[in-house]
C-alpha cells in the first residue's frame, strides 16, 4: 500500500538531489567523522587493518588545514585526522566525494592534498631535524568516501593517470587510495555492523523504497540505546532528520515531518525505535485520504449514469455522501 502512494506522490529520487543537498551530506558526513570515537568505529569496522587495532581514541588529533587548493574548491570536503602509532606518525586524509558522478581527476587531487599536508610539515619542522639522517615524512593513507548512484571506475592507483607508466616500472611515483562506496555495500551487513557510521551508510543507500527505509529504522533502534555514546547519538539523529527530509519531496516529506514532530521531544534512542512506527501510521493515513479522494472522483464521474444506490454498492460510499456530490454538481452548474 505504501509503494501505491508513494507512485501517487512521486518520490524524489537520489540522482536529482541539489548541489545544496550533496553540501549538506558532505558536511553531515564532516560532523560524524570528525567525531574522534565515530572516526575509530569507522576504521575499525571498514579499514580492517591490523594497525588501526593500535589506535587509541585519545591519541587521534583532528588537525585544522588552513590551505584550500585553488581549484578544488568548490568541490573539497575532506578530513585530516594524525595519531602516532609506537614512533611513527601517520596521517589519515579523507576525501568526501559526494557527487552522484565519477571523478577522474581523483588520483591527481589526493596527490595535490597530500603534497600540501607534506610541505606544511616540513615548514613547522625544524631545520636541523630535517638535515637528519633518520628524519620521515608522516605516512599519509587516503581513503575516499563516495555515495553516487554510478560505480566507481575512476584510477584507484596514480599511476594509471601517467601516460605510458608501464614502461617504468618502479621509477614513478604512485599511490593507492582506499575507497568506501556507500552505494555497493551489502545492507545486511552494514546492520549486523551496528555502529553509527554503519547505520548511516544504511540510511544513505540510494534506491531504497519508503518499505525498506522504515524497516532499517527500526532494526537501527534496537542497537542505538545499547552502543552510541550520547554525542553519537545528537549527531545521529540530526542526519537521519537530514537524510529523510532531503530524499523525499511533496506529500512524502509532509509524513516525514509529522512524524519527526511525534518523535522529536524524545531521547535519540527511542525516537528511532518509534520513528519507524510513527511515519509507517502517518504514511497509511496518508494513503487512506489519497484513495478516499480517488474513489469520490470516480463516483463523481458515475453520477450521469448510474443510481445513488448502484454508486454506493460500487464505491462504498455512504447514501448521504453520493446526494452530497450530486448537490455540489447541479450547484456548479446552475
Amino acid at each position: 500500500m505504501i509503494k501505491k502512494y508513494c507512485d501517487i506522490i512521486k518520490l524524489k529520487g537520489s540522482d536529482v538531489l541539489s548541489d545544496k543537498i550533496n553540501n549538506e551530506h558532505d558536511l553531515g558526513y564532516k560532523s560524524l567523522l570528525t567525531h574522534k570515537k565515530t572516526f575509530l568505529e569507522f576504521l575499525r569496522d571498514f579499514v580492517k587493518k591490523d594497525w588501526v587495532n593500535l589506535i587509541k581514541e585519545e591519541d587521534l588529533v583532528l588537525i585544522d588545514k588552513e590551505f584550500i587548493l585553488e581549484d578544488f574548491k568548490e568541490e573539497e570536503a575532506d578530513i585530516v585526522y594524525k595519531v602516532k602509532i609506537g614512533d611513527k606518525d601517520i596521517i589519515f586524509y579523507i576525501l568526501l566525494e559526494m557527487q552522484s558522478k565519477v571523478d577522474f581527476s581523483m588520483p591527481i587531487r589526493l596527490l595535490m592534498y597530500m603534497t600540501e599536508l607534506w610541505r606544511d610539515e616540513l615548514k613547522n619542522t625544524e631545520k636541523n631535524i630535517k638535515k637528519r639522517k633518520d628524519f620521515k615524512l608522516p605516512s599519509i593513507f587516503p581513503i575516499v568516501l563516495y555515495n553516487g548512484e554510478y560505480n566507481w571506475t575512476a584510477p584507484r592507483s596514480f599511476k594509471e593517470v601517467l601516460s605510458g607508466y608501464e614502461l617504468f616500472e618502479d621509477n614513478i611515483v604512485d599511490f593507492k587510495y582506499m575507497l568506501f562506496d556507500v552505494n555497493r555495500m551489502d545492507d545486511e551487513e552494514l546492520l549486523d555492523i551496528a555502529t553509527v557510521i554503519s547505520s548511516v551508510f544504511s540510511l544513505d543507500q540510494s534506491g531504497i523504497d519508503d518499505e525498506e527505509i522504515i524497516r532499517r529504522l527500526k532494526v537501527i533502534g534496537r542497537f542505538i540505546r545499547m552502543k552510541a555514546t550520547k554525542d553519537q547519538s545528537q549527531i545521529f539523529r540530526n542526519w537521519i532528520v537530514n537524510i529523510l527530509q532531503n530524499r523525499m519531496d511533496g506529500e512524502m516529506k509532509n509524513c516525514i515531518q509529522d512524524a519527526f514532530e511525534k518523535t522529536g521531544e524524545m531521547e535519540v534512542d527511542d525516537m528511532v525505535s518509534n520513528l519507524g512506527r510513527n511515519l509507517e501510521e502517518s504514511i497509511n493515513k496518508k494513503v487512506s485520504s489519497a484513495k478516499k479522494e480517488s474513489v469520490i472522483e470516480i463516483a463523481k464521474n458515475l453520477l450521469d449514469i448510474l443510481s445513488d444506490d448502484i454508486i454506493s454498492e460500487k464505491t462504498g460510499l455512504t447514501i448521504d455522501t453520493i446526494k452530497k456530490l450530486r448537490e455540489e454538481k447541479e450547484n456548479l452548474i446552475h
